[in-house]
């Protein structure tokens, strides 16, 4: 089912919802007629959100494989059948010039929420989606908040860009193996949103911006619009098509400009000689 009858009466689960695209996300989930379900490690904020919009939070840790048990387990209680699965919570890791250097605790820790959180649902909710298909049922929808980044790369975090790449081809995969057995695949892929990672991230904040900064309501805008033809790529940014097709036909000159933009970068952190 496409369009916003997709959301009407649905089961949701919004990971990462405290605040940012999650809630934003959530929010309009709840607008459309969704019944929802909030996750995030904050607890205290993710139940404040839950009461402002009216959802349910279910705090905990979506990333382990105990954590998304759990969460599934309580959403499924709450909800009767999850329909929808947002897997949107996400974290940067170690950013800068040292970025190479980043220690392997940290990336273990990239890799879990950033990759392995969505690989951990999905195992749970595509066999029983796939399942009800085949039987005459209605499947699932599984929608991976990844980034631009995914797509194109990330200046400044080696965890982060190399996570994103991953989301998206874990999506992609999904959606080769189970799109045509009853389970819809979605990637929403960002540059520039207004969020608390934005607003972290120092001098990066200007390349991330360049194409205008949304709002997270904004981004959950144009997720409920591509349910009108369920398109795998929710690009939020629309230049970010292009620069993807420019990365494919001339890889080398994208890397060439990607180059040049990271010397700069180089400069402004070293700051007058």
């Amino acid at each position: 089912m496409a369009g916003h009858e997709a959301l009407a009466g649905r089961g949701a689960v919004v990971t990462g919802a405290a605040g940012g695209i999650g809630r934003a996300l959530a929010t309009r989930l709840v607008a459309e007629g969704a019944r929802v379900v909030v996750n995030d490690l904050d607890a205290d904020a993710v139940r404040r959100t839950a009461e402002e919009i009216g959802a349910v939070a279910v705090p905990g840790d979506c990333s382990s494989d105990a954590g998304v048990r759990a969460l599934v387990e309580e959403a499924t209680a709450e909800l009767g059948r999850i329909d929808v699965y947002l897997a949107n919570a996400g974290i940067d890791g170690a950013g800068g010039p040292d970025s190479l250097q980043t220690p392997d605790d940290v990336w273990e820790r990239v890799v879990d929420v950033n990759v392995m959180a969505h690989v951990r649902a999905a195992r749970l909710l595509v066999p029983e989606w796939v399942a009800s298909a085949e039987a005459g049922g209605e499947g699932g929808r599984f929608v991976v908040t990844a980034s631009a980044a995914g797509l194109l790369t990330m200046i400044g975090s080696a965890p982060y860009s190399v996570t994103k790449h991953a989301a998206v081809g874990f999506a992609e995969w999904l959606s080769v193996t189970y799109g045509h057995r009853g389970v819809t695949v979605q990637a929403i892929c960002p540059q520039g949103v207004r969020t608390r990672m934005l607003e972290e991230a120092g001098p990066l904040q200007d390349l991330l911006s360049h194409d205008e900064a949304l709002t997270p309501e904004t981004v959950a805008g144009c997720w409920v619009d591509a349910l009108a033809d369920d398109r795998f790529l929710v690009l939020p940014h629309p230049e970010v098509a292009a620069y993807y097709a420019a990365r494919a036909t001339d890889t080398d000159r994208w890397l060439g400009g990607m180059r040049r933009l990271q010397s700069k970068l180089d400069d402004h952190l070293a700051g007058p000689a």
